[in-house]
C-alpha cells in the first residue's frame, strides 16, 4: 500500500497509526501540504477530494477520508480490532473519534487557517487564538464524554481504538498552539498511554521522512 499524507497533518498520523498497530507495511508519500503540493496536477490527478490522507491499496484503488480508511484496514486486518467487538461499543467508540475528526479539526485544519489569515486579513495572533478556542472547547467537550464511561486504560477500554486514533494527533496539534491542556485528566491520561506503544511512537511527526522541526 502507498499513503499520500503530510507529517504535521493529524489526519494523516491517524491512519500512519492505524497501519502501524495493525503491523500492515506502506510506502510513505509526502505530499507537502504548505507548499501547495496537494493542488498540483499530478495528485489532483489521483486525489478527486485534493486532501491527504489518500490510501492506495496493493490493486491501485484508492480511498480517502481518515475514518473511512482506518474502518477498511479494521476490516482487512481484524486484530489487534479498532473498534470493540459489541454493537454499543462500537458506537461509543465512533462518537469519541468523530467528535475529534468531525467537530474540532475541521475548524483548525490547514486550510481554514490560511483562509482566516490571507483572506480574511486577520492577524497570526488572532489565527492562534481561534485555533486555541475552539481547540479547548472541543477538548473539553471530549472530557466530559470520557467522564461518563467507565475508566479505562485509553479512551475506551484496555486497548486503543479509533478514538485514540484520531485523540492522539489532535493533542500533539493542541501542543504545537500552545493550548492548555489542564484539566483534562481522561484525556491526557489516554494520550500518555497511548504515547508509550511503539505504533503511536513510530507514526509521530518527527519519525517521518518528510518531517521539519
Amino acid at each position: 500500500m502507498k499513503l499520500y499524507n503530510y507529517f504535521r497533518s493529524s489526519a494523516s498520523f491517524r491512519v500512519r497509526i492505524a497501519l502501524e498497530l495493525k503491523g500492515l507495511p506502506y510506502d510513505y508519500i509526502s505530499v507537502h501540504l504548505a507548499k501547495g503540493a496537494h493542488k498540483q496536477p499530478e495528485f489532483a490527478a489521483i486525489a478527486a477530494a485534493g486532501f491527504v490522507p489518500l490510501l492506495e491499496l496493493d490493486d491501485g484503488t484508492r480511498l480517502d477520508q481518515s475514518l473511512a480508511m482506518m474502518e477498511y484496514l479494521d476490516e482487512l486486518r481484524p486484530s489487534p480490532a479498532l473498534l470493540p467487538a459489541d454493537a454499543l461499543g462500537r458506537a461509543r467508540v465512533r462518537a469519541l473519534a468523530q467528535s475529534i475528526a468531525c467537530e474540532i479539526h475541521p475548524l483548525n485544519n490547514l486550510r481554514v487557517l490560511k483562509y482566516l489569515v490571507k483572506d480574511m486579513g486577520q492577524s497570526d495572533e488572532a489565527k492562534n487564538a481561534w485555533y486555541v478556542h475552539w481547540c479547548r472547547v472541543g477538548l473539553e467537550s471530549f472530557e466530559k464524554q470520557l467522564s461518563q464511561l467507565p475508566a479505562s486504560q485509553y479512551c475506551y477500554g484496555d486497548t486503543p481504538t479509533l478514538a485514540d486514533c484520531c485523540l492522539v494527533p489532535q493533542i500533539f496539534n493542541a501542543q504545537r498552539f500552545n493550548t492548555p491542556l489542564n484539566g483534562l485528566p481522561r484525556t491526557m491520561a489516554a494520550f500518555d498511554n497511548c504515547m508509550k506503544l511503539p505504533a503511536f511512537q513510530k507514526a509521530s511527526p518527527d519519525n517521518c521522512p518528510d518531517f521539519e522541526a
